[in-house]
């Protein structure tokens, strides 16, 4: 039995109208290119339904980068588990290099081109995702600009 704020108790819940639970267990990994991050989807359209929104958990190995990509019209709230991971941007005038460490979240606004860095030679990085998508939206560009100009007018 549910209980619906709205209505009170219900004996008949159709899946997005109750909690899911995923285990760590139950998680699939999806490998990125080669030397590239681990993706751990936990919550997605997929795995549990979600209309609105995407989470999981992303390990970039040591000395490793990302592409520089956009996440289209979704946000993204990164929290740093453990490593130091390096987020890099384009402010209009030059490349912003933002140095994050275990317990710091970021914010990446939707459209705006980035990339993730790990300058760490040993100690892998390991964060974790929510993005206002079902699915992981990755757009990669041929480099970074500023919002709101594409790569042909930076």
């Amino acid at each position: 039995m549910t209980y619906d704020v709205r209505t009170g108790p219900r004996g008949d819940a159709p899946p997005n109208d109750r909690v899911h639970h995923v285990p760590a267990a139950a998680r699939e990994v999806h490998a990125g290119p080669a030397g590239g991050p681990a993706v751990h989807p936990a919550i997605s359209g997929g795995t549990t339904g979600s209309r609105r929104l995407w989470m999981g958990l992303v390990v970039n190995p040591p000395l490793s980068a990302t592409d520089d990509h956009h996440h289209g019209d979704s946000e993204a709230g990164i929290y740093v588990v453990s490593g130091h991971p390096v987020f890099v941007y384009h402010d209009g005038v030059r490349e912003v290099r933002l140095q994050g460490g275990p317990g710091d979240f970021f914010l990446v606004p939707p459209y705006v081109p980035h990339r993730e860095e790990n300058p760490d030679p040993d100690e892998p990085v390991v964060v974790v995702i929510a993005r206002t998508t079902q699915e992981p939206v990755k757009v990669s560009v041929p480099k970074l600009y500023r919002l709101g100009h594409g790569p042909d007018d930076a």
